[in-house]
């Protein structure tokens, strides 16, 4: 008899799949926080796509990164590749505002979501990437 060695690894599960499992695993106001976050950026680009990088964090892009959601003890953080050329006119951005590419959004526990702005950040974000591509293109 013999045996076949292969170099596959096993696949990893589709990264929507392991967003709602790290949304369940929190189990508390970040899990809650991720979700609803989760769920405007998809109203606000319906054909976002999500991917799970760095081990760990997700990810939304369309066109390039829109934003990464990450979540810490204290925080949910959502990072904005591009954040520093989007327009804030609801000034949503709270952190990371000293580089000259990102911006973050701290939501802390309790904190009440702007959904309108989040919307149109996020929006702005996806036409920012697409704008860059066909230059590109």
């Amino acid at each position: 008899m013999t045996i076949m060695k292969t170099s596959a690894k096993p696949k990893e599960a589709p990264a929507s799949q392991l967003i709602d499992a790290r949304i369940e695993e929190l189990g508390d106001w970040r899990g809650a926080t991720l979700a609803r976050v989760r769920a405007i950026i998809q109203k606000a680009v319906p054909d976002v796509v999500e991917e799970w990088k760095w081990r760990g964090v997700p990810v939304w892009s369309h066109g390039g990164i829109i934003c990464t959601g990450e979540t810490y003890k204290a925080v949910v953080k959502l990072t904005f590749a591009k954040g520093a050329s989007l327009p804030d006119p609801a000034s949503l951005f709270n952190s990371s505002l000293e580089g000259n590419t990102r911006r973050a959004i701290d939501i802390h526990d309790g904190e009440k979501i702007d959904e309108k702005a989040l919307k149109a950040l996020v929006r702005a974000a996806a036409a920012l990437n697409m704008q860059k591509k066909s230059k590109s293109a």
